[in-house]
């Protein structure tokens, strides 16, 4: 028996159509399995949908910045895979015939009904070229939903069933899957519905037919379909580490993460104490890392293969290493990873890395090294300050994502430990920085600590200032105001999820209070300011 399965139910129509010269593409030329997006209008006959006649399928009405947009986001969906995306009609031809399918994509839709798509299960491997369907009018020639619609379609060719969701009691509540969260990190399942997330992954999950019947995506592709994943590109092991050089104090390396046991590592030496950065960013089509499949982890060891510091920011799929190095040998590690809405299954795809050098005045000390630890619901710090100058302002910094830091708190200038109960639930990452009395200032290695309380209420990021500022954290949107002890109001507003900067006008020093409000709730917490 064959089975039909479609997306999601069609979105708006609009008529019309837009002609293109469609640019010639292959995401993988050397694989012999095909997976041929049809943007050019195709008449269907002799498959197993003609028990009509021959169908004729106008071209798809995108342009050519559409279809580019359309084709990228599919490949680095099969990205992890030895299946060439193309939409090279002569590559499909010339491929295998029980190892190709035709994604014809097009307005239309009238011979079959209101649907994203539609395709038979495990028909690439039949071998009588019976292709599957997008219909791009009935998605609003929507290039994220034309897209996740092709690579939905597609693996139902491939053997995948829809990924369901189910409730406490195994009941269904929808056929497809819509996912969780918001923003850049905001996941859904390709086999799913990915119209309303950004990250849309494969997945091992319940599929329609039962809560307990389990659908490893990877699997089926890869064992299912006479082909597998793509090979490696580069070592996981320390001794296999492929050594970068820079050039005028850069290097750019491109990848991919093919699988989720790989691990790419680099090594790479930098010829004297300076600032190294990297920026790690996972292949993309536009803001917010849009049509990305892999969210990025990046760790970095020393010459000894000892751990310096885990790179992965909770809100964000790229990741960003600035530090001061002393000059030997470093190693990299790249690998996709989970993050608080997507599972670490199939975190998978291609990344670039761009690497610089900045040759800086040696350190004023001999060693800036923080520690941290769990103890019980607090986060607990020591810290070495080994040098020659004299400290004068010491401040333990924390980020929930690891770019924007705010003070959790300004230690006396000879403490050197520090614990509290943090504010905020998940990975918090923390930093010490020191002031010198030469003016200079440096940053201590970064300690990742993890905090499982909820957090339900906002919190001041530190109770002293020395500016007309401060940092609140907040689990949601709520009211705020800042008054000074006679009553009166400096500033109001509403709080965003995450970290927010409150800048506090007519500040002067003394103790403000700052009240937050919320579904007929209130709390206060006082600031001074010095």
């Amino acid at each position: 028996m064959k089975n039909i399965f479609t997306p999601v139910l069609a979105l708006l129509l609009w008529a019309g159509t837009v002609s293109a010269q469609v640019p010639v593409m292959s995401s993988y030329p050397s694989a012999s399995a095909v997976l041929f997006l049809d943007f050019d209008g195709h008449t269907v006959s002799g498959t197993s949908w003609n028990m009509t006649g021959p169908i004729f399928c106008a071209p798809s009405g995108l342009d050519t910045a559409q279809i580019r947009t359309v084709f990228n986001r599919v490949a680095e969906d099969y990205r992890p895979f030895n299946i060439n995306i193309t939409n090279d009609s002569a590559k499909y031809l010339a491929a295998p015939v029980d190892k190709r399918m035709r994604v014809i994509l097009t307005p239309t839709y009238q011979w079959y009904g209101n649907a994203g798509g539609v395709a038979f299960v495990t028909s690439f491997i039949w071998g009588d070229d019976t292709p599957c369907f997008v219909f791009t009018s009935l998605l609003n020639y929507n290039v994220k939903n034309i897209a996740e619609a092709a690579a939905h379609e597609a693996g139902h060719t491939l053997g995948l069933y829809h990924q369901a969701s189910y409730d406490a009691n195994c009941v269904k509540t929808t056929d497809y899957n819509p996912g969780t969260g918001t923003g850049e990190i905001g996941w859904a399942p390709i086999m799913g519905v990915g119209y309303y997330r950004n990250l849309t992954l494969w997945n091992d999950g319940p599929n329609s037919f039962g809560c307990t019947n389990y659908q490893s995506d990877l699997s089926v592709i890869t064992t299912n379909n006479g082909f597998g994943f793509r090979t490696d590109d580069f070592a996981n092991t320390f001794a296999g580490a492929t050594q970068v050089s820079f050039s005028n104090n850069l290097f750019t390396i491109n990848g991919v993460v093919e699988q989720s046991t790989d691990g790419d590592l680099f090594r790479f030496t930098q010829p004297s104490y300076g600032r190294f950065q990297l920026n790690a960013i996972p292949y993309n089509v536009g803001t917010g890392n849009a049509g990305s499949n892999l969210d990025m982890q990046v760790t970095l060891y020393n010459n000894a293969q000892t751990q310096i510091s885990v790179y992965n920011p909770g809100t964000l799929l790229s990741s960003l290493v600035d530090t001061l190095l002393a000059a030997g040998t470093y190693y990299i590690r790249v690998e996709g990873k989970g993050n608080i809405y997507a599972p670490n299954y199939a975190s998978l795809g291609s990344y670039a890395l761009e690497g610089s050098y900045a040759v800086a005045v040696p350190l004023p000390l001999r060693q800036l090294t923080l520690q941290g630890q769990l103890n019980g619901d607090r986060h607990q710090f020591s810290w070495i300050i080994d040098a020659d100058e004299a400290v004068t302002s010491q401040v333990l910094e924390v980020s929930t994502d690891g770019r924007q830091f705010a003070p959790v708190s300004q230690s006396a200038n000879a403490d050197r430990s520090y614990n509290y109960k943090p504010w905020a639930s998940g990975s918090l990452q923390y930093r010490l920085n020191v002031v010198f009395d030469n003016g200079r200032q440096y940053y201590s290695n970064i300690v990742t600590l993890r905090n499982n309380s909820e957090g339900g209420r906002p919190k001041i990021i530190g109770n002293l200032t020395e500016s007309s500022q401060i940092t609140i954290t907040s689990p949601g949107a709520f009211d705020y105001q800042v008054h000074d002890f006679n009553g009166r109001v400096l500033v109001r507003g509403m709080l965003a999820n995450g970290i927010n900067t409150v800048n506090i006008p007519g500040m002067r020093n003394g103790m403000y209070l700052v009240r937050f409000h919320k579904d007929g709730q209130q709390w206060t917490e006082r600031i001074v300011r010095q």
